[in-house]
């Protein structure tokens, strides 16, 4: 049956054969070369796979890129496209009493956060399609092919934030069929979280393939963040994420205040900000507190205390497991890394081995904070920072600690805030999503692609298919109307880990 889906007239062929032969040979000739991504009238649609009020890295960082896109050039035409939750799902995933009766309602409290954090209107169009809270993966998944609801005039580029993610269960014709030029940007390491569940050794390896074939089939080129994730078809490694103008200026106040008090500009000590699940950083965090203080602390007034913001599914354990240990961690609950409060902290503490690119070390170096972390290729790029401490083991974070807590950072230098804008970071991007000589799609490609994308469209056409690998009921054709959308109760599959 898989077989005979594969070769079948579907919706993949109906695709492509929609138009006249003149038109299919010039989009294949722009899918092929799509010039100059500055060039003026381009128009690029970012879709990613959270949105606010969750306050996640693939919510915050897409719509601050889609922000800064459309700042640079005023012919330039930015779209952010967004998921929409039904309630059961909103009442999740969002903060409490934090929900919306229709997308308009969420689009109106996404253009006031953004233009709040970024000091400026922000001059983006926002769309949604709907998407599905995926309890036993901790994510959102596409319902439907999303990608048919972006108008024919408008796809021209797009930059799929966690690409993997997007097009596990995508069940329509690849994004590179229907955008001239398709970039992919990898947020997160998928197969670290695979690796820490039951049977996770077995699960990292399936995830390694499934991530590898859906990339390949659906994107002419993926920017890594960083080397802590697996390798992929015509990759290279960039950090193109910023941070936003409200750390920089808190950052240059602070060095005004160092410069006047010294370490008396800071009345706080050493803290931890991140979503509170132990594959965020929390395992980490309590082993390396735990042996310092048991290992390296001489005496009560050496320990290592910390606050400790974030919530999240794990809140309760992680809590328990605190007070199990008797650990001088204070869990406080949600906080916006951008609250005034936050400036009072000297010490950002970050030993996640988990991350990809850790968007809160940026905000922190950006403040003019310490920032100490693990000597990890996710960290490479902050490591070059003056005020950034790594650590390989327990004697050099004892090491790292004890020279955080006893001396002032530096003020940063012009150069090192100017590398944490968004501004830099668009510039970084437009450099790194261009097409070039390592990157290049060949016809040998081509063709594996399209076997790929068969292969894998026969699996995700299928409702039954699709509940046995995980993509959940209900999720092949999107609804009518979204803001009346009533799905049933999410259920995984196989190899998805049991929900309690």
């Amino acid at each position: 049956m898989v077989l005979k889906r594969m070769f079948s007239r579907g919706a993949l062929a109906r695709e492509r054969a929609t138009g006249s032969r003149s038109r299919r040979k010039r989009a294949k000739t722009q899918r092929f070369a799509p010039g100059n991504l500055r060039a003026p009238g381009r128009k690029f649609v970012v879709v990613t796979t959270a949105a606010l009020p969750w306050m996640t890295g693939t919510s915050v960082n897409p719509l601050l890129r889609a922000v800064y896109l459309a700042r640079g050039d005023d012919t330039r035409e930015v779209t952010l496209m967004v998921p929409w939750l039904a309630k059961a799902d909103q009442a999740i995933v969002y903060p409490r009493e934090t929900t919306f009766e229709t997308p308009s309602e969420q689009e109106t409290y996404i253009r006031r956060w953004a233009n709040e954090r970024v000091g400026f209107e922000a001059r983006i169009k926002i769309t949604f399609y709907p998407g599905r809270y995926a309890t036993d993966k901790g994510s959102i998944v596409p319902v439907g092919d999303i990608a048919r609801r972006v108008p024919k005039g408008d796809r021209d580029v797009a930059i799929l934030e966690e690409p993997e993610h997007l097009c596990w269960f995508h069940p329509g014709a690849r994004w590179t069929s229907r955008f001239k030029h398709v970039v992919g940007i990898i947020h997160t390491n998928y197969l670290e979280y695979a690796r820490r569940e039951e049977n996770g050794a077995q699960k990292e390896q399936v995830l390694r393939w499934i991530n590898h074939l859906t990339t390949r089939c659906h994107t002419h080129k993926v920017i890594k963040l960083s080397d802590a994730v697996q390798d992929y078809a015509r990759s290279i490694t960039q950090n193109v994420h910023g941070v936003s103008n409200g750390f920089i200026e808190g950052g240059r106040a602070k060095a005004k205040a160092i410069k006047k008090e010294g370490s008396a500009a800071f009345r706080r000590g050493a803290y931890f900000i991140g979503k509170c699940i132990w594959a965020k950083g929390y395992s980490e965090l309590l082993h390396v507190v735990g042996d310092f203080n048991e290992k390296y602390a001489k005496g009560k007034k050496g320990a290592l205390e910390m606050d400790v913001y974030g919530d999240g599914d794990d809140f309760a354990v992680v809590k328990s497991a605190i007070a199990e240990q008797n650990l001088p961690l204070r869990l406080l609950g949600r906080l916006d890394h951008a609250d005034p409060k936050i400036l009072d902290y000297k010490v950002f503490v970050n030993p996640s081995l988990s991350d990809v690119v850790a968007t809160t070390s940026a905000e922190a170096l950006a403040m003019g904070k310490f920032v100490v972390c693990a000597e990890h290729a996710s960290n490479a790029f902050f490591a070059t920072f003056t005020n950034c401490r790594t650590y390989s083991n327990m004697d050099e974070f004892a090491k790292c600690m004890r020279e955080v807590m006893t001396t002032t950072p530096k003020p940063m230098t012009d150069e090192e805030l100017h590398r944490l804008t968004w501004d830099a970071a668009t510039e970084r991007l437009l450099d790194s999503a261009a097409p070039c000589g390592d990157t290049k799609y060949t016809l040998k490609s081509h063709v594996a692609d399209w076997f790929t994308a068969r292969f894998h469209y026969a699996l995700v056409a299928s409702e039954s298919l699709r509940c046995l690998i995980g993509g959940g009921a209900g999720t092949l054709e999107p609804p009518e109307d979204l803001s009346k959308w009533d799905p049933d109760s999410w259920s995984g599959g196989l190899m998805d880990r049991k929900m309690t």
